[in-house]
């Protein structure tokens, strides 16, 4: 009995985490959500914001809503993004309105003492010309893909202000370095989506109309995808555990990199498509890789499984065709 009263004595005495996550409704946001919802902690209280509840480019509504909700810890998701089809010809707008946001984020977690922030990078970073795999040590070693160069210097940027704020405050300012992210709750539209996405809903499409299904370029481009599923568990382990300032790769181990055309099939294979599938091949195919190591991810999670990619690209197109008319498309 009397160690019963010690028991919820010291659970009074745990300190109750505040996790805010921004870009809460967006691809990765909810995918924390999914994988929280069955990994509820008794110390945490996790807050998921969308754009509607503060606008991040405005410093005033940030500071704002770090007022309201006092976060402890901060997963740092929301940021401008495209797709390289949306990306181009934007360099300024990309790297002035993603530079504002982050800015905007790291000053309010430091002036309001948050202990933790992760913030979410992207493989636009990586430099253009370098040796594969890349690793975490590599980030700074040249100028990012040309066509992209706005968004990928704004996103290393956090990384360098992760390393000023701790110098300089003391602050435990991480970040993460996915590589491309599919699931459910995607941006599905062609013109601004990723890969997996784009394919989706250009598949879904050609079997409803009938047509043929077109893949742009040959399909020989080799990458790595992480279900969102997946990166959510990596997300909320790193907020939970990860004391690094340095960032730390989530990718699939190397030998689950698939081409651009096996992922193709495997989409049609999930729609059960029958129908002609052209590749255009006068458009470009991107880099033939961009492989990223996984090791350092490795060495503190051995045992984390990654979903199979045709099982997550099988319940990434069963999510769209049940949700098809409230899908972002």
């Amino acid at each position: 009995e009397h160690l019963e009263v010690l028991i919820t004595a010291d659970k009074l005495n745990m300190e109750k985490k505040v996790i805010l996550v921004t870009g809460g409704s967006g691809l990765v946001g909810k995918g924390i959500q999914s994988v929280i919802s069955s990994d509820k902690r008794e110390d945490e209280e996790w807050i998921f914001l969308s754009s509607k509840d503060a606008n991040l480019l405005s410093k005033e509504e940030t500071f704002a809503v770090f007022e309201k909700y006092k976060p402890t810890h901060v997963i740092h998701l929301a940021a401008l993004v495209g797709g390289l089809y949306a990306i181009m010809g934007k360099n300024c707008d990309f790297f002035r309105k993603n530079m504002k946001m982050n800015d905007n984020i790291l000053e309010a977690s430091h002036k309001t003492k948050v202990k933790k922030l992760v913030s979410c990078l992207s493989s636009s970073i990586f430099p253009h010309k370098t040796s594969y795999p890349i690793d975490e040590t590599m980030v700074h070693d040249g100028p990012p893909h040309p066509s992209f160069f706005g968004y990928g210097y704004a996103k290393r940027m956090v990384d360098v202000l992760n390393k000023a704020y701790n110098e300089e405050y003391g602050c435990l300012f991480t970040s993460v370095l996915p590589c491309n992210i599919f699931g459910p709750h995607d941006n599905f539209n062609p013109l601004q989506s990723q890969v997996i996405p784009g394919l989706i809903s250009k598949a879904y499409e050609a079997k409803k109309n009938g047509t043929a299904f077109e893949i742009w370029g040959t399909g020989a481009a080799q990458r790595q995808f992480i279900y969102s599923l997946d990166l959510a568990k990596l997300f909320i382990w790193a907020v939970r555990s990860y004391q690094e300032i340095e960032p730390i790769i989530f990718a699939s181990d190397l030998e689950d990199e698939v081409s651009i055309k096996d992922v193709a099939m495997m989409i049609l294979e999930a729609f059960e498509f029958k129908g002609e599938v052209k590749f255009l091949t006068d458009k470009g195919d991107g880099p033939l890789k961009k492989t990223a190591s996984n090791a350092k991810l490795r060495k503190y999670l051995p045992q984390f499984q990654f979903t199979p990619t045709r099982e997550a690209v099988r319940e990434t197109v069963e999510w769209y065709v049940k949700n098809y008319d409230s899908a972002r498309k």
